[in-house]
């Protein structure tokens, strides 16, 4: 069957930390007033991160960046707590947050996806299908990528939450098509195969031409790989 639309997850495969961290902001740096932070400190930071990260699952629904901005300054109380070996202000807790939350350049999209996203737009339906946060949309709306994507499916939660069924039904009734004819692209190998039990075509993106741990799921290095592939389907 004709594949009519393409969803991607977001994180890793159309954007990437600026920082090289989701929760590490951009003017993280300036805001501690730290020219040079040691490599000691973010191990330090990495493992407050971890342990933080547990409040964030354990949170409900969240559906707008106001509620997303009060669980991030509580994320970073948390952080605040822990041996650091930088202590932090209230004030600098609430512009960690403030630029966790606001900052658009939080997100790096690769040249690429500015070329690619709206020439595959002519030819296919287009959907986010994401485990992230509300802020993103505003994200892709001022980087002028929202308005190639006619579905926008995020999860409700700030955890670390795999995209799960009806996310994906969601996507697929928005775009009014069957799920034999989409693919969804994704940089991590269990939401690509949630996605093939579902009926979707999954692929995985990947520095490795095939998964090492399922031969059925194939995989694109970047996304100029992505119309190669469409022409075999």
């Amino acid at each position: 069957m004709k594949i009519k639309a393409i969803l991607f997850d977001s994180g890793r495969v159309l954007n990437h930390p600026r920082t090289g961290n989701w929760f590490i902001p951009p003017n993280f740096n300036n805001i501690v007033n730290v020219k040079n932070i040691k490599i000691s400190n973010y191990i330090l930071i990495l493992k407050a991160i971890k342990k933080a990260s547990k409040y964030l699952d354990e949170q409900k629904i969240v559906l707008t960046e106001e509620e997303e901005f009060k669980h991030f300054l509580q994320f970073y109380k948390i952080i605040a707590e822990e041996p650091i070996g930088i202590n932090l202000t209230e004030q600098q807790i609430f512009e960690i947050a403030k630029d966790t939350v606001y900052n658009d350049r939080k997100f790096l999209f690769p040249n690429e996806v500015f070329q690619i996203i709206p020439k595959l737009s002519e030819n296919y339906k287009l959907g986010i299908v994401s485990d992230t946060w509300p802020s993103l949309e505003r994200v892709f709306r001022n980087a002028g990528l929202r308005r190639y994507f006619s579905s926008f499916v995020m999860s409700s939660k700030l955890g670390v939450n795999k995209p799960n069924k009806l996310m994906f039904t969601t996507a697929l009734e928005e775009l009014k098509i069957k799920p034999e004819e989409a693919i969804f692209i994704d940089d991590n190998e269990k939401n690509v195969e949630g996605a093939k039990v579902l009926g979707i075509e999954g692929i995985l993106m990947s520095k490795q031409m095939y998964s090492r741990a399922n031969e059925n799921i194939f995989s694109i290095r970047n996304l100029n790989e992505i119309e190669a592939i469409l022409k075999d389907a």
